[in-house]
């Protein structure tokens, strides 16, 4: 079976987020798996390293309809890990520094939908599955549908709609049809909602089966609270939603050879774990020795629960706890956790910014790894810290409740709580504490965690299944 992934980001080209990961990671473990090619289609953007566009090829042009307009598309051709990437390019819609956030956003990923399904007249590769991710691919079942789904050589393409965090939708002004999608008026309801054009409804109400990225979050998002506004249309196509934990890279997470930290460690070898947290505390400003360290890698954002962590966070310290923070974000955290790195030197550690060596150090260095989100669609830096013998402490939501099981139960292999609560959070991280004093039991807890497989195997069997029951 031939699967064509539609990102708009992806490793090593272009990175924003978790669904670079993703498409980074998931086509190569389809391959790998046998019997199926998966290739990869995503923006030529300007800010790719000059050493990867060196490798990159130029197959050939076309010309995109936008509309009334003809835009010009020339396709590079590259191979990275076995996976072959076509990257769009176009140096008006995407030679800039960033990848989103322009005022245009709009017309560059109706461009990039559009040109997807052109490109298939012009390569040597013809797909049976297209599989799109987010706002920004997710007109390419509607344009599927709308145009092509007649044409010769599109003939019984099926379409699969991924979202990694529906609190993106692509919502517009129904002006949009028209003047940039070129859809007809009586399709207008394929892509109408609340008012608006919205491209994630649209993906929703055409695609053959809608995935996300957690089972628990697709259920999550049948309700108003986590839908942002499309629970609506999701309970009318619930018969198409399905959910698939995402995974990790194994190779990348590794602490038997990870060169970032300070010794490596294994599951049969813990020692040099110790090493990696007193070096840790060491780099972070911290007090030596042998207290439990929590540690924290995050976007500094309301929706992360850094609002139960700042009602509590003085009463963890007086648990007996130690902090290894890295994150930035809204000034309110910033300052906040400057504050307590200044009234705590000795037990909080704290770097605003993002520095992706140190966040390894961190997940090898902590004991713990707190993460008590509002929502969490997947999350991956649970699994990672699990990869690292670290134990994660979590709220109950999406990828985290489907990856973390409480320690009070059998195969437990963090520490969880439900509501979202500050003193249900202050909680967990008691018994953690409490655990953490009973070295055996401490040392079984993480002996388990070492032993978790959240590599992207398990997860690529799971959409090879999906795609092979809808083709």
């Amino acid at each position: 079976m031939n699967i064509l992934y539609c990102s708009s980001e992806a490793l090593p080209f272009a990175a924003s987020g978790g669904l670079a990961d993703v498409a980074g990671s998931l086509p190569r473990a389809i391959n790998e798996e046998g019997g199926h090619e998966c290739r990869v289609v995503m923006p030529y953007y300007g800010s790719i390293k000059p050493e990867l566009k060196a490798n990159c090829s130029f197959l050939t042009n076309f010309s995109v309809p936008v509309a009334w307009r003809n835009q010009y598309c020339g396709v590079f051709t590259s191979v990275v890990n076995g996976v072959t990437y076509y990257l769009l390019d176009n140096e008006y819609y995407f030679n800039r520094n960033g990848l989103y956030g322009f005022y245009d956003d709009a017309e560059r990923f109706i461009f990039f939908s559009r040109a997807i399904l052109e490109l298939l007249h012009y390569i040597d590769f013809r797909p049976n599955v297209l599989s799109c991710n987010d706002w920004q691919t997710a007109l390419v079942p509607v344009y599927y549908d709308i145009f092509y789904r007649y044409q010769p050589g599109y003939e019984d393409i099926k379409t699969v709609f991924t979202i990694h965090n529906i609190a993106y939708q692509g919502r517009y002004g129904m002006e949009l049809l028209t003047d940039l999608m070129g859809i007809p008026q009586y399709h207008a309801d394929i892509l109408s909602y609340d008012g608006d054009v919205n491209f994630m409804k649209g993906a929703i109400e055409t695609a053959d089966k809608v995935t996300t990225v957690s089972p628990t979050y697709a259920q999550e998002i049948l309700d108003p609270w986590f839908s942002h506004g499309l629970d609506r249309i999701l309970v009318n196509k619930q018969y198409k939603l399905c959910g698939f934990l995402n995974g990790i890279d194994l190779d990348v997470y590794n602490p038997e050879t990870d060169k970032a930290i300070a010794k490596n460690f294994s599951a049969k070898d813990k020692s040099g774990k110790a090493v990696c947290k007193q070096k840790l505390l060491e780099e972070m400003g911290v007090a030596p020795g042998n207290e439990p360290v929590i540690g924290i890698v995050t976007r500094f954002v309301s929706h992360k629960g850094l609002d139960l962590v700042k009602y509590v966070f003085e009463d963890i310290i007086r648990l007996g706890y130690k902090f290894a923070i890295l994150g930035s974000g809204e000034k309110i955290y910033e300052d906040f956790f400057s504050e307590m790195k200044y009234r705590y030197p000795d037990r909080v550690g704290l770097r605003l910014g993002f520095v992706p060596d140190l966040s390894k150090r961190i997940y090898a260095g902590a004991d713990m790894f707190l993460m008590p989100s509002q929502s969490e669609p997947c999350g991956l830096a649970q699994m990672i810290a699990l990869r690292y013998g670290t134990i994660p402490i979590v709220r109950e939501t999406g990828g985290l409740k489907d990856s973390i099981k409480d320690a009070g139960g059998y195969g437990g292999n963090g520490f969880t709580f439900k509501s979202y609560n500050a003193h249900d959070m202050l909680d967990a991280c008691t018994r953690a504490r409490s655990l953490y004093d009973n070295q055996v039991e401490w040392a079984r807890l993480v002996s388990n965690a070492f032993l978790q497989d959240f590599s992207w195997k398990r997860s690529a069997q799971l959409y090879i299944g999906l795609y092979t029951d809808i083709h």
